[in-house]
């Protein structure tokens, strides 16, 4: 029997669904392929449409976007359509915004968009190996740094955060893309003098 041969009967079952039904039969199918894939250690390998108010903003991302990009932003979406997924990561019945929050704000604010998604919003989940809050939050920050966006205030924060769960500065710098010396600043801008107990200064630095 070819795989061919499953095609109609899967597709007869389907029209006779709800577009709700749709959705959940199509994504149920993805999840059972992606298992199958050899690629399913690769997030993009499995995008799901989900409920639009099930996706969440984090509470520690420093990209900001500019009135200007925004609407270029909301351009593309309305003509191009999402070519790229909101990455995520489930967590107590609802996905937390890993990268894409204004790509996930527009398609619910923009009601052009929420009428032709109908009410959904592309996902791919973040390894689960990532699901930790640190871990997503360094995913956050290498998301947006390799688009060269961050705001270094929050960084800063963020930084300061991840210092205070224990992380090393060795670690911060591996994790976030930074070298020591930008780790050491960007603790420098918090003001908090406990981040610097056990720092490793470079002889360029002075303190006033």
């Amino acid at each position: 029997m070819k795989i061919e041969d499953f095609f109609q009967p899967l597709a007869d079952m389907l029209t006779t669904m709800t577009a709700d039904e749709r959705i959940v039969a199509i994504n149920t199918l993805k999840q059972f392929l992606h298992e199958q894939s050899p690629f399913n250690e690769e997030p993009v390998d499995c995008i799901l449409w989900v409920k639009a108010d099930m996706v969440a903003a984090n509470d520690y991302n420093p990209n900001s976007m500019a009135p200007s990009e925004k609407r270029l932003l909301f351009t593309s979406l309305d003509t191009d359509g999402y070519t790229q997924p909101v990455v995520v990561c489930k967590e107590k019945g609802q996905y937390i915004v890993v990268d894409g929050f204004h790509r996930s704000l527009l398609g619910k604010e923009k009601k052009i968009l929420r009428t032709r998604l109908k009410g959904y919003l592309p996902v791919t989940c973040i390894r689960d190996s990532q699901s930790g809050k640190t871990d997503r939050i360094a995913a956050t920050i290498r998301h947006n740094r390799a688009r060269g966006k961050h705001q270094i205030m929050a960084m800063s924060e963020i930084v300061r955060d991840l210092s205070r769960l224990g992380w090393k500065d060795d670690k911060i710098s591996k994790e976030l893309g930074m070298d020591a010396d930008e780790v050491l600043r960007l603790k420098q801008l918090t003001g908090l003098t406990e981040l610097f107990e056990n720092g490793a200064f470079s002889e360029a630095w002075t303190v006033k």
